[in-house]
């Protein structure tokens, strides 16, 4: 089922070359990944053991769309957006001592002139989505409000990339004037989700404002509805919430 319904969507993207779209948009959004998850989401673990923030992971997506009108009020919408954030952090409550050829985490509280354990987590994502639009007063009036949602193709990706902390091989490391402290190896760690392919869904609304003859503002917030199971290296994680909205500002041209 999945895979026909794949390959129904790609077949739609095909249908402003036979057809002639009607309106073709540029657009630059603001993206919002949800980031939701529990102990073993992969987005918690990194926030709560990393120096990196939320925040960083809240980032411009530009994108195109092609819209083909349907009739008065309704309209197919094939769109691409393109999104990728990738930063690097350190832990912020461990510092890193080698001993005997090995690499170990200390508390820092305790041991703070270590070096720094850093690594680079990125994430990507590229939808192809197929929306229904629908425009309830038409086009012809002077401000067009318009809402509507759809289903895509998601190509994304994660990968992590440095220093790990291993936080399941405890060791003990009897300190002179501490006495026993849990320490922890550190390996360098290469992991990535690479090309995956999931199904989503998304809804929006928003407004076209006419700048000329051809030309319009428009300006809009969609949410998408995306969280899939990972299968390669970070198998045993909780699904990768990918959700999240984007406020997006674009300029059509009416063809």
């Amino acid at each position: 089922m999945k895979k026909k319904l794949v390959i129904f969507l790609i077949g739609l993207m095909f249908v402003p070359v036979v057809a002639s779209a009607d309106i073709f948009t540029f657009r630059y959004g603001y993206f919002v990944p949800r980031m939701s998850g529990g102990e073993d989401s992969l987005w918690n673990i990194e926030f709560e053991n990393m120096s990196l923030k939320k925040s960083e992971y809240q980032s411009g997506m530009i994108g195109l769309a092609y819209e083909h009108f349907l009739n008065r009020q309704f309209s197919l919408v094939l769109s691409v957006d393109f999104y990728s954030r990738d930063k690097a952090g350190f832990y912020r409550d461990w510092s890193m001592y080698k001993i005997e050829n090995m690499y170990f985490a200390f508390p820092a509280s305790y041991y703070p002139y270590g070096e720094m354990i850093i690594h680079s987590f990125r994430v990507s994502q590229t939808p192809l989505q197929v929306s229904l639009k629908v425009t309830p007063l038409g086009r012809q009036v002077r401000f067009v409000p318009y809402f509507g949602g759809g289903l895509g193709i998601y190509f994304w990706s994660v990968k992590l990339a440095g220093d790990m902390v291993d936080f399941s091989d405890e060791y003990i490391y009897t300190d002179p004037d501490l006495g026993d402290v849990s320490v922890y190896p550190v390996f360098y760690t290469y992991a990535r989700e690479p090309k995956r392919i999931s199904l989503g869904s998304n809804v929006f609304a928003g407004i076209m404002i006419p700048l000329g003859r051809q030309v319009t503002l428009d300006l809009n917030l969609r949410y998408q509805f995306l969280k899939p199971e990972f299968h390669e290296d970070f198998v045993g994680f909780e699904k990768f919430d990918l959700s999240g909205y984007a406020l997006v500002a674009g300029i059509n041209y009416w063809f």
